[in-house]
């Protein structure tokens, strides 16, 4: 068969074959052949990709990242409901955008630069020469799941982006028009003229009926609505249920110890310096210069050799097993010409760190706790299949438990949260089994879970609560406070709105005031940088002064006490020409830099509608091991950007 190809491949037919696939090639294109073709491709920028493999590596890099930020572990499930996969996409597809833009543009960086920055990169330097080493170089890449293209890539998008960005920065200054407009924002003062509008000044409501409390907890039913209960039975299998004081079997002590003898024990450690030499005539030149005191890497230097040094380094860090064996047999300061496996080489000793085999009386307490430590978690294991048994064999959770020798412990009523009828957290649940318990319907029982540690347990729904709104009487005291506060805030808003309307009309704030009773209060001077320190007036009423015109009247709750404040706008102050041309030009780097990042992410945004960005949002959610969104009736087609639907 293979000759039959052969003999074909050199045909006139063939020939002439090949060369209109070439024709098609030149006058169709290569893209054109294999056009229709389905990419796998999470990210698709020209002819930039990023693959599900890369995106699953950046999706647990960026989890992780915030891990370290947050203090405390971020799940895959959490990170999921957080939506950051979605968000980690859409950075992505921004970054391959931008950066195949650049590319498009001409701007790439020369290798000469690319290779001078990688080799000053620390994390890929020899310890011992201080200079870059390609094999560490790889090693490192490898561990954090890049290739060496991969991460040169990267490496030129930074560069080059780098380099957009200090074209683009430099003698880049906003229009002092700009600045001058927000120096006069955050420099104007303004002068506010108030009174309170309290309780006192409106009459008291009237206690309301049953009925209209009723009606009340109907129309807040979402926030008064109780949440589902659940009383729930539970058996646990722990290494706590069972004895600490197991006997130990003295021959299984002797032989752990034995198994770990080696990796409890210190070994002897040196400091060794090997010089690899071409032939033994060369070695003994170099050992004699060694013997008499010489720098080990000023004598490697001279013969075009570097010293490798191991420094307190047991026996087995030594590459070569033969040249281990000789530096381990000489007394401190000893050298010797040696011919190992991987070539000739020179050693010479320096410091010398003793050895310590360790005794078994010494580790014994500590093997002794690991072997109780494992018989209880057999002997709980050995609990739970009893159990496990008796409950296949149709025994209820709680007869299956007694067979077993298991205690059970009642639990609840208690919400999916894990809070109680008095809404404080109840003791001894855990989030994984109020998770299972609220998938079982009332009167059935969980399988056994793992709750890891050693531990497991089982849960039976014994009740379930529904979700009901709570008696009237159980809840009418605080009902009727919120129903009178409420009628109480009704009415001071239409007091304060009638009296706002009088000082409208021309009446001073001085008179309408005097007509309830109150006086007025005036704070002046107030600019956007004072406002957060002002005790007098409340949030809502400085929003309200830094956002109407001089003159306006308007209401506000009051910061003071409880009620309203009827207040005015009674005057707002330009700052002065030589302090406001000093606060122009100090704003005027802020400003330039607000307005560079937001040409950057103008030219995110026009690099992907430019390059018609294409986003897989199914391959990147199948790349986390997740089912593919709904896609509302459009089968297995993945999801795309705004900017690929605009093609």
């Amino acid at each position: 068969m293979i000759a039959s190809f052969r003999a074909f491949a050199k045909s006139w037919f063939a020939t002439l074959l090949i060369g209109l696939l070439i024709v098609s090639f030149a006058v169709f294109g290569v893209q054109d052949v294999f056009r229709g073709r389905i990419s796998n491709s999470v990210v698709t920028a020209g002819s930039r990709t990023v693959t599900p493999q890369q995106f699953k590596r950046e999706f647990d890099s960026y989890r992780k990242g915030l891990e370290q930020q947050v203090g405390q572990p971020v799940t895959q499930e959490i990170a999921i409901e957080n939506h950051l996969d979605a968000r980690l996409l859409e950075e992505l597809a921004n970054q391959e955008g931008f950066a195949a833009l650049l590319g498009k543009i001409g701007l790439k960086p020369a290798d000469s630069l690319m290779k001078a920055q990688l080799e000053k990169i620390p994390a890929f330097f020899d310890q011992v020469s201080g200079r870059f080493d390609k094999t560490l170089y790889l090693q490192k890449l490898g561990e954090n799941q890049f290739t060496a293209p991969e991460f040169e890539q990267r490496m030129r998008d930074d560069i080059a982006q780098n380099h957009f960005a200090s074209g683009m920065v430099n003698g880049m200054r906003v229009p002092r028009a700009y600045t001058a407009l927000g120096a006069v924002m955050d420099m104007e003062t303004r002068d506010v003229g108030f009174f309170a509008v309290d309780p006192r000044s409106v009459a008291q409501p009237a206690l309301p009926t049953d009925a209209q409390l009723t009606q009340f907890m109907k129309d807040n039913a979402a926030q008064l609505m109780r949440p589902e209960f659940r009383v729930l039975t539970v058996v646990k299998f722990s290494p706590s249920m069972v004895s600490q004081n197991l006997p130990i079997d003295e021959a299984e002590l002797k032989k752990r110890f034995d198994y770990r003898k080696d990796t409890l024990s210190q070994p002897e450690t040196r400091t060794v310096a090997q010089i690899p030499v071409k032939d033994a005539k060369t070695g003994q030149a170099v050992a004699q210069r060694l013997s008499s005191g010489e720098n080990p890497s000023l004598v490697a230097k001279s013969v075009g050799a570097e010293a490798i040094i191991y420094a307190d380094k047991p026996r087995t860090a030594i590459a070569d097993s033969k040249v281990g064996a000789a530096a381990f047999s000489l007394p401190r300061g000893g050298v010797s010409v040696v011919q190992g496996d991987l070539g000739t080489a020179v050693v010479i000793v320096g410091a010398i760190t003793p050895g310590h085999t360790v005794t078994l009386e010494e580790v014994r307490p500590a093997l002794e706790a690991e072997l109780r430590k494992d018989a209880a978690a057999q002997k709980v294991y050995d609990i739970s299949q009893a159990y496990d048994d008796a409950h296949a064999g149709g025994a209820s959770l709680a007869e299956a438990a007694k067979k077993a020798g298991a205690p059970t412990i009642t639990l609840g009523p208690v919400t999916e949260q894990g809070q109680g009828l008095n809404g404080q957290p109840v003791p001894g649940v855990t989030p994984q089994m109020l998770k299972t318990a609220f998938a079982l319907a009332a009167g059935t029982d969980s399988e056994i879970e793992d709750a890891g540690q050693g531990e497991y347990f089982a849960v039976r729904v014994e009740k379930v609560i529904g979700k009901a709104l709570p008696p009237l009487a159980e809840v009418k005291p605080q009902l009727v406070r919120v129903w009178m506060l409420r009628e109480m805030t009704k009415r001071l808003q239409a007091k304060a709105d009638e009296l706002a309307a009088r000082v409208k009309k021309g009446e001073s704030l001085e008179a309408v005031a005097g007509s309830v009773g109150q006086r007025v209060v005036r704070v002046t001077g107030l600019d956007r940088q004072n406002a957060a320190q002002n005790q007098t007036l409340s949030r809502d009423a400085l929003g309200k002064a830094f956002n109407l015109p001089k003159g306006d009247v308007f209401t506000a709750e009051n910061g003071q006490a409880f009620g309203l404040v009827v207040a005015k706008l009674e005057g707002v102050h330009a700052p002065s020409g030589s302090t406001l041309a000093r606060a122009t030009e100090d704003m005027r780097p802020q400003v330039t830099m607000a307005l560079f990042r937001e040409l950057g992410a103008d030219a995110r945004r026009y690099a992907r509608t430019e390059l018609k960005v294409k986003v897989n949002t199914d391959q990147a959610r199948a790349a986390l091991g997740l089912e593919p969104e709904d896609t509302k009736g459009k089968g297995d087609k993945a999801k795309t950007s705004k900017s690929e639907k605009d093609q």
